[in-house]
């Protein structure tokens, strides 16, 4: 780990040495470049360097030690070097495990009722708005791209993308089934229903990202039957694209021009064929692969949200919240990091035995 460490620091003073040339302060591309590499090293090289240090003091403690007069005060120093030395070895570690390289991407966000009628399309609906609250918390900027409605308030499908470096990394754990347990509105016996959404997150794609050939689209055009201002309208605005060679199937209605929803409509297709070729490479490093949301089947669940019991269990960690409403208003961000933390974690232990 230490000459690792010692290469990223020589990196560093090289890239403070060009970050300070005159010839690169006058070439704005190359100060971009070098600024973010050197904001991506910056917090491993102070950590090094704050460890290096804290071995130093341990050092000169332990040999204090052996003076009489200075023994007690030594000593104490010593004890509180000791965790704070482990403290930082374990921080290093875990800077040092690979980043995963789509987590600064923007996302494309799908929400999809699945099992239990229209309670789940009236979660689904709720479950839009809970991303809507958490993404206004982080001042990010969310563009609908497809939005149907089910006619009671809920939804039948609803497409978004959140266009902020980053967001991939924060709602990448949202992907999955998640189970509502509560009574519906609709019910007159006062029962607990059991309903599952679905939630696909799909890093955005750039072109380069992706190669699409024309032939292999068939693209047509219908009427907007959206709630959203076009369902009055004749015009066919909205788009449907069909990717023949894997039969993924792509729409848009939401804007009042063929060209835009077109816009919007490749821009998911992109999202979710990269999506598909990183899963395949997944699964040919682990030998299987996990669909991302599987069927929606009740048991598929990686989080239930129990509402009498005012109680959110995520099942992948074991973690629990304890007031449904305030998660349900945006205020996720504790859950997110203890999922990030546990990914980070099993990373470096896979890096670990990788090394053994």
């Amino acid at each position: 780990m230490i000459d690792k460490l010692k290469d990223i620091e020589r990196r560093f003073d090289s890239i403070e040495a060009e970050y300070n040339d005159p010839a690169v302060v006058t070439n704005p591309t190359e100060m971009v470049r070098l600024g973010k590499l050197r904001a991506e090293l910056e917090p491993v090289v102070l950590a090094f360097r704050d460890y290096e240090k804290a071995l130093k003091d341990l050092a000169e403690s332990e040999e204090l030690m052996q003076d009489p007069e200075m023994k007690e005060l030594a000593f104490a120093d010593v004890e509180a070097l000791k965790p704070k030395i482990v403290e930082l070895e374990s921080r290093l570690k875990g800077m040092l495990v690979p980043k995963d390289p789509l987590d600064d991407k923007p996302v494309i966000v799908e929400i999809r009722p699945a099992a239990g009628g229209d309670e789940a399309g009236l979660f689904a609906n709720e479950l839009f708005r809970m991303y809507l609250r958490y993404s206004e918390r982080k001042r990010w900027k969310v563009e609908i791209m497809d939005h149907e409605e089910n006619g009671i308030g809920g939804l039948s499908r609803v497409v978004f993308n959140i266009n902020a470096p980053g967001a991939y990394s924060q709602l990448k754990h949202e992907m999955g089934v998640h189970r509502v347990q509560r009574v519906p509105a609709t019910e007159s016996q006062g029962r607990i229903h059991t309903s599952t959404v679905t939630v696909a997150v799909l890093p955005e794609a750039e072109e380069v990202d992706v190669d699409i050939k024309a032939d292999d689209l068939e693209i047509s055009t219908f009427c907007s039957s959206s709630a959203g201002g076009q369902h009055m309208q004749k015009n066919e605005t909205a788009i449907r694209i069909i990717h023949k060679p894997t039969g993924l199937v792509s729409t848009c209605q939401d804007e009042r021009s063929q060209a835009q929803n077109k816009l919007k409509a490749m821009s998911v297709l992109r999202a979710k064929l990269f999506q598909m070729e990183q899963d395949r490479v997944d699964a040919e490093r682990s030998g299987t692969r996990k669909d991302q949301i599987g069927r929606g089947d009740r048991s598929e669940k990686i989080r239930t949200y129990n509402f009498p019991q005012s109680r959110i269990n995520d099942h992948r960690i074991g973690y629990q919240v304890n007031n449904v409403q305030a998660f349900m208003d945006g205020d996720c961000q504790p859950l997110i990091d203890a999922l990030n933390q546990d990914e980070q974690a099993r990373r470096l232990a896979a890096q670990e035995d990788q090394a053994a």
